[in-house]
C-alpha cells in the first residue's frame, strides 16, 4: 500500500493477476481477444524495469515479480488450447440440441396429421417439454460427485453413454412413458454437461484466452438449439429428428476419447508427472510450465486447508451476493425465455403467421446465435450492469408487444393477421435478442464473480440446482397459465416480472467490470484478508 509506482499482485485459484498501480484501466491486462486490435504484439505484463522509491523491496519482490510474468504472459500452446475447448463444447452443442428438440417435436407429436400410433394431448406435450429440466436438476449434484470420482475428461465420457442412450429412447419410444425417460436422461446429462464443462475448460486454459474460451460454452448451446430448430424444419418425423440429434453427443465422445485431462485434476489426485505432461501440452512444447505447476499446487493445499462450510454462506457478505445471484436466475428463468423458445413452433402458428412456423423458428435460432456472440464481444466493454439494465428493459417492452398481438387477435383476428402479422416475430427476435446479450450469459458470469473461491462450489451449486428447478416450474405452467390469463396475459405477466426484474438491476445489482475479488467483496463487507489466515477461518 506504501509503493507509488509498482506493481499489486492478486492470486486467484491458479491463476496470477499482475495489475499496475498506477495504471487507470487494468481489467483487460494480459487478457487476449480475437476482436482486440492494438495488443496484437506480445508483451509481458510487466515493463523492462520499474523503478522503486524504496531499495529494500529486494529479493522477494524480484521474485513475485518473475512468477507474475511468467503466468500471466500469452501462452504459445493457444493451437492445443482451442482444440480442446472445441472438443469440450460440443457437450454444450448437445446440451443445445435438448433444449430446441421440444419445439419442432412437440408439434409433430401434438398434431392430428402425426404418423404412428404415439400423439400427445396438451397436457402431455406440456410435460413432455419441461421434463428435461428435472433431468438437469438431478444432473447438477450428479456431475459434482463425478467430477472429484472420474475426473473432469471421465465425466464428459461417461456422460456421453446416457446421451446417446436418451435419444435412442426417444427415437424408438412407443408409449409416451418411453418418451418421457428419454427426456429426463437427456435432460440429466444436459444438467451434468453445463457443470463440468466449464470447469474443465476454467482449469486447463491460460490466462490470456480464458475468457474467449468460456465464453464459447453459451455461443454452442444455442449452435445446439440452431441444430434442432434448421432439422426439425428439414425432416419429417420427430423420430428422424431424434437420430439425428444423437451425433453431436456421438462427435463429443470422439473428441474427448483424445483430449487431456484437467492438469489440476490430476494434482489432486497425487499423478505430479501427468500432470506435467498435460499442462505442457497446454503451454505448448516451448512453455516453461514450472512456475504455474507450483502456482497450481500451492493453490490446491490452500483450498484443502480453508474448504468453507455450508453454513458460512450465512455470513452477511457471503449472503448477499448469494441472493443476488438467486435473484438474477430467478429473473432469467421467469422472464419466460424457456416457455417461449420450448413453444415457438406452437406460438407461431397459433399467431396465424404467414411465415412457416419452422422458417420463423430457424430465424429466431439465428437470431439467438448472432447476439450470444455479440454479448462476448461487449461483456468486458460495457459492464455487467448496463447489459442487464437495457436486457430487462428490451425484454419488457418486447414481450408487452407481443401480448398486444394476441390481445387484439382476441378480439378481431382477421383485422390482427392482416394488420400486425409481423409483430410476433418481430416481437420474438427483439426478445430473444435482449435475453442473448444480457440475462442469457452474464447470471451465470457472476456467480464467478460474486464468491470467494472457498464458497464459489457451494453457491455455484446452490444457484444451479435453483435455476434448473425455475426452469422447470416455468416451461410445467406454461399452458396452464395460459388457460387462466389467456395468451396474451401470459405474456403481459412475464414483462412484469421484466420491470421488477429491471428496477432490481437499477438498485441492488453492483457492477463487477473491472473489479478485484477483493473489492467485490469489500462492497458486501466482507473483512479484510489478513496475510496469514483466511478470512473464513477467522470469522469461524
Amino acid at each position: 500500500p506504501d509503493l507509488r509506482r509498482g506493481y499489486i499482485f492478486l492470486i486467484d485459484k491458479e491463476v496470477a493477476h499482475c495489475y499496475s498501480t498506477d495504471m487507470v484501466d487494468v481489467e483487460s491486462e494480459g487478457e487476449w481477444s480475437p476482436w482486440g486490435g492494438e495488443d496484437e504484439v506480445e508483451q509481458p505484463l510487466i515493463a523492462a524495469e520499474v523503478q522503486q522509491p524504496q531499495a529494500n523491496l529486494s529479493d522477494s519482490m524480484e521474485d513475485t515479480r518473475e512468477t507474475a510474468a511468467l503466468v500471466g504472459r500469452r501462452s504459445r500452446g493457444r493451437t492445443a488450447q482451442y482444440l480442446t475447448g472445441f472438443a469440450a463444447t460440443m457437450g454444450a452443442l448437445a446440451a443445445g440440441t435438448v433444449l430446441g428438440y421440444s419445439s419442432p417435436a412437440g408439434a409433430q407429436l401434438t398434431s392430428n396429421s402425426t404418423s404412428g400410433s404415439l400423439h400427445l394431448t396438451s397436457e402431455e406435450n406440456m410435460w413432455f417439454s419441461s421434463s428435461m429440466n428435472l433431468g438437469a436438476l438431478v444432473g447438477g449434484p450428479v456431475g459434482g460427485i463425478c467430477l472429484n470420482i472420474l475426473g473432469r475428461r471421465g465425466t464428459m465420457l461417461a456422460s456421453s453413454v446416457p446421451f446417446i442412450g436418451g435419444w435412442l429412447l426417444i427415437a424408438f419410444a412407443r408409449n409416451f412413458g418411453m418418451l418421457m425417460t428419454g427426456r429426463i436422461i437427456t435432460g440429466l446429462c444436459t444438467g451434468i454437461t453445463s457443470l463440468i464443462v466449464p470447469t474443465y475448460i476454467g482449469e486447463y486454459a491460460s490466462a490470456d484466452v480464458r475468457g474467449t474460451l468460456g465464453s464459447g460454452f453459451q455461443l454452442m448451446v444455442t449452435i445446439g438449439v440452431m441444430y434442432s430448430y434448421l432439422l426439425g424444419a428439414l425432416v419429417s418425423t420427430w423420430r428422424v429428428l431424434a437420430g439425428l440429434c444423437i451425433i453431436p453427443p456421438v462427435i463429443y465422445c470422439v473428441l474427448m476419447f483424445f483430449a487431456k485431462e484437467s492438469p489440476s485434476f490430476l494434482l489432486s489426485k497425487g499423478k505430479e508427472e501427468q500432470a506435467a505432461a498435460a499442462l505442457q501440452f497446454f503451454r505448448g512444447k516451448d512453455g516453461n510450465i514450472q512456475t504455474e505447476l507450483d502456482m497450481m499446487r500451492q493453490s490446491l493445499e490452500d483450498a484443502r486447508r480453508n474448504k468453507a462450510s455450508i453454513r458460512i454462506l450465512t455470513k452477511p457478505y457471503i449472503f448477499k451476493p448469494l441472493m443476488i445471484s438467486l435473484s438474477l436466475m430467478f429473473f432469467q428463468q421467469f422472464s419466460g425465455i424457456n416457455p417461449v423458445l420450448f413453444n415457438l413452433t406452437t406460438i407461431f402458428h397459433d399467431s396465424g403467421s404467414k411465415i412457416s412456423d419452422n422458417m420463423s423458428s430457424i430465424i429466431i435460432g439465428l437470431v439467438q446465435v448472432a447476439a450470444t456472440f455479440l454479448a462476448t464481444v461487449l461483456m468486458d466493454k460495457a459492464g455487467r450492469k448496463l447489459l442487464l439494465i437495457v436486457s430487462s428493459s428490451v425484454m419488457a417492452l418486447s414481450i408487452v408487444a407481443l401480448g398486444e398481438f394476441f390481445y387484439e387477435k382476441m378480439i378481431d383476428k382477421t383485422w390482427a393477421i392482416d394488420n400486425l402479422g409481423w409483430l410476433p416475430l418481430t416481437s420474438l427476435i427483439i426478445f430473444v435478442t435482449a435475453f442473448s446479450i444480457g440475462y442469457g450469459p452474464i447470471p451465470w458470469l457472476m456467480i464467478g464473480e460474486l464468491f470467494s473461491p472457498n464458497v464459489k462450489e457451494a453457491a455455484a451449486s446452490f444457484s444451479t440446482m435453483f435455476n434448473w428447478s425455475a426452469s422447470f416450474v416455468m416451461t410445467l405452467t406454461f399452458v396452464p397459465l395460459q388457460s387462466a390469463l389467456k395468451i396474451h396475459g401470459v405474456y403481459w405477466f412475464y414483462s412484469s416480472v421484466c420491470v421488477v426484474n429491471l428496477i432490481f438491476c437499477v438498485t441492488l445489482v453492483p457492477e463487477t467490470k473491472g473489479k478485484t475479488l477483493e473489492e467485490i467483496s469489500a462492497h458486501f463487507g466482507a473483512p479484510p484478508p489478513s496475510r496469514n489466515s483466511n478470512p473464513l477461518e477467522n470469522e469461524l
